[in-house]
């Protein structure tokens, strides 16, 4: 039997076989990293414990594992109810962003000046995922992105600087917002508050979040649960466009296909 001849008798093993890789791959590049690792860990070596148990003939511990596995549908849903969040939001995300990559220029220079004077900043930029939960934290802008604003919504004398901005279809929309804190297990000690809102909206949300450190002026930016550093003001506007330029040519093309 050729090999054509054993895929169009059994395709439908192959696509399923795909669809499993596929979905297994996914989940592990998921949860890699967060909390949901450490207890699929504990999930696996319960399922160990059971198989071994029954092979040995271990009847009570069967029977106890039994029990447990018949309602574990029910503590997983509880437990795992931020991920199963985060993970059916993504699942939704056709590739089409609303940011407007015209102020790029106006973000970075504003993260650049505010670097230089150590002055602690937490920019989110919405792409699919709404942020209007976050929004209604802080206090409404709606202002042009432009490099002054940002920069004197973050000096010491603003009553908002301690919170973070939001830009929402090319405005500023909000400032001085409440961010969710990280829920990953292993975060450095050394990065502050903003660091883990910047950890926690990425985790939550599909929102480019700029970090400037008020200690050491270091640029960070957040992305999908994950940190990227040491930016300066040429591989931070790079890394940006790298982002929305993509999506604005991918969008194009969507629109012609049409």
């Amino acid at each position: 039997m050729t090999v054509l001849a054993l895929i169009s008798a059994h395709w439908k093993s192959f696509v399923e076989i795909l669809i499993l890789w596929y979905v297994i791959y996914m989940t592990f590049v998921f949860v890699k990293g967060t909390r949901t690792a450490q207890l699929l860990k504990g999930l696996i070596i319960l399922f160990i414990v059971f198989a071994i148990s029954k092979q040995l003939g271990l009847e009570i511990i069967t029977w106890l594992m039994t029990r447990l596995f018949a309602i574990s549908v029910i503590m997983l849903l509880v437990i795992f109810q931020p991920e199963l969040r985060r993970g059916l939001a993504r699942l939704g995300q056709f590739g089409v962003y609303q940011e407007n990559v015209e102020i790029l220029d106006e973000l970075v220079k504003a993260a650049i000046t505010l670097s230089k004077k150590r002055i602690g900043t937490l920019i989110a930029i919405e792409r699919e995922i709404g942020l209007k939960n976050y929004i209604e934290t802080g206090s409404v802008i709606d202002a042009k992105v432009a490099t002054e604003i940002i920069i004197s919504l973050f000096l010491q004398e603003s009553p908002v600087h301690d919170g973070g901005m939001v830009i929402q279809e090319g405005r500023i929309a909000a400032a001085g917002c409440l961010f969710p804190l990280a829920q990953l297990t292993q975060i450095s000690r050394s990065l502050g508050t903003r660091h883990r809102a910047a950890l926690g909206l990425s985790e939550e949300t599909d929102a480019i979040i700029i970090v400037v450190s008020e200690e050491t002026g270091e640029i960070s930016v957040a992305l999908n649960g994950h940190f990227s550093r040491d930016f300066n003001e040429s591989n931070l506007l790079k890394f940006l466009q790298n982002i929305f330029y993509k999506q604005k040519k991918r969008k194009s093309i969507l629109k012609k296909s049409e």
